[in-house]
């Protein structure tokens, strides 16, 4: 019975030095969700960590040592690094399709990237492409291949080659119930050199879980080509079994709740923290939420309770006419509200901020800075409006894209449609606000070495004496960014 199965994905860490310099490697999740129903129901299932891989040439050994049948490159659509669909990335899963179909294998693909441009990866090499949330339409397709059904047209969420033309089957429906998918299949990830990159950039130990799929709001920017806009949870029974394992088995520190809203479901958190508490479970997590899902003082209380230390808010902009134009459904006011309150309960505020939306102007910049400057959130991560396949966005801003479609590397910071500023600006800008919130960072911290000496630590002085630093690098930066505007006006 042809039933191996060799499992891998297109990320490769050391193809992006930005993260790889970073050292918070997660494992591919996704990967691991297919991999483990795929052996549920009967299949001999392996896998090619291309993490820490130099080339896409290394898959070729596992190849050879697992004979598989089936060849699947699986990303993790849980990992929003893999939604920027990286140029370096894209040219490795073809480098890996070919190697695989010169073994002898079917190969079969499922990625934000395949879904967007499926008939480029059929014309590289893959003999079906998986168009969205694809555990079932694997596990359907595979089926169908190994008892000679070839059934094809009649699978959704395919697409394929049918004489000599692509296919696109209609679309699968998702996934409503995530608690009958089985845990993922942990036990194929070597899981130290994780471990190891984690201790030496952090400190400590983080794991990646995913306690959702999909996502309800409509930010015309944001693409969902994996679980879609239809939201989905697990029960928090499910969830805390899964993390009773990963603290037993690898006794992480710390967790990535990588979905795209955390803990949107009415009393979900509250339910979560009290098994928590059940449990004596010990561990410190980060979140992804929303401005305005982070205003109720309970909900905040229950997520600290249950040891979220770090919620990331898609602030995006302190304009809200930016606001508006993106279709976020957020104010400034629920902004500025939702930071407070997680100080307030001890949780760090981050921030998602984007720059260089369609029509933005200076007085739009600068309010995103005072924003910042006025709230001095624990993390920024900063980057430019980026067109993504099947956006309002990219269709409002198509006409004017250059040939440049995707990064190289998730520190390009590339604009690539004609704006109010050209993309030399942008960069420019990305660096001087770095450095500008870290100068009102150690400002912040000056002030409390006197307003509150009772709680002075080496770290608190540290950061103080940073300002020595970090004034005359924000001035030149500042001073680069005027020279690079004068150059556009």
């Amino acid at each position: 019975m042809a039933n191996n199965i060799l499992f891998t994905h297109s990320y490769f860490l050391r193809f992006d030095p930005k993260q790889w310099e970073t050292g918070q490697p997660y494992p591919p999740l996704g990967t691991l969700y297919a991999a483990a129903l795929m052996r549920q129901n009967g299949y001999n299932v392996s896998l090619f960590d291309t993490m820490f891989s130099s080339t896409a040439d290394e898959v070729s050994q596992s190849i050879i040592t697992n004979v598989p049948n089936f060849f699947v490159i699986y990303d993790d659509g849980f990992n929003y690094l893999t939604k920027m669909c990286l140029t370096n990335m894209r040219e490795a899963a073809f480098k890996m399709c070919k190697l695989a179909k010169a073994g002898g294998c079917t190969v079969i693909v499922s990625s934000s990237d395949s879904t967007d441009h499926y008939e480029e990866y059929l014309k590289e090499g893959a003999d079906f492409i998986m168009i969205g949330e694809a555990e079932n339409t694997l596990l359907e397709l595979v089926n169908s291949i190994t008892n000679n059904k070839h059934n094809y047209d009649e699978i959704t969420g395919l697409a394929f080659l049918k004489n000599g033309a692509a296919k696109k089957n209609p679309g699968r429906g998702v996934l409503k119930n995530l608690d009958e998918l089985p845990l993922p299949a942990w036990d194929l990830v070597d899981v130290e050199p994780y471990r190891q990159m984690w201790l030496k950039s952090k400190g400590y130990f983080s794991l990646n879980m995913g306690t959702t799929r999909g996502c309800p709001f409509k930010c015309n920017w944001c693409a969902k080509p994996i679980y879609g806009s239809r939201y989905n949870s697990r029960s928090p029974e499910n969830v805390i079994e899964e993390l009773k394992f990963l603290k037993e088995r690898y006794n992480m520190d710390h967790v990535w709740f990588c979905d795209d809203i955390f803990g949107l479901k009415p009393g979900w958190v509250a339910e979560f923290a009290r098994l928590v508490k059940q449990e004596n479970l010990n561990f410190k997590y980060k979140i992804q939420s929303r401005a305005d899902l982070l205003l109720q003082d309970d909900q905040i209380k229950a997520l600290a309770a249950s040891g979220c230390d770090n919620a990331w808010i898609g602030a995006e902009s302190g304009s809200q006419q930016i606001l508006d134009a993106m279709d976020k459904g957020t104010t400034i006011e629920q902004i500025y509200t939702a930071t407070r309150l997680l100080k307030k309960h001890g949780i760090k505020p981050s921030f998602f901020i984007q720059f260089g939306y369609l029509n933005e102007t200076r007085e739009d910049i600068a309010l995103t800075i005072k924003m910042i400057n006025d709230l001095l959130p624990h993390e920024i991560g900063i980057s430019v409006s980026y067109p993504l396949p099947g956006t309002v966005f990219h269709q409002k801003v198509k006409a004017a894209m250059h040939n440049k479609t995707n990064w190289t590397d998730s520190d390009e910071m590339a604009l690539m449609f004609s704006n109010t500023y050209p993309p030399a600006f942008y960069k420019q800008l990305h660096k001087y606000v770095h450095q500008n919130y870290h100068m009102h960072l150690a400002q912040h911290n000056l002030i409390k070495l006197f307003t509150d000496p009772l709680n002075i630590t080496l770290k608190s002085i540290k950061k103080a004496l940073s300002i020595l630093y970090y004034t005359p690098v924000t001035l030149i930066e500042k001073i680069k960014l005027a020279q690079t505007e004068r150059l556009v006006s």
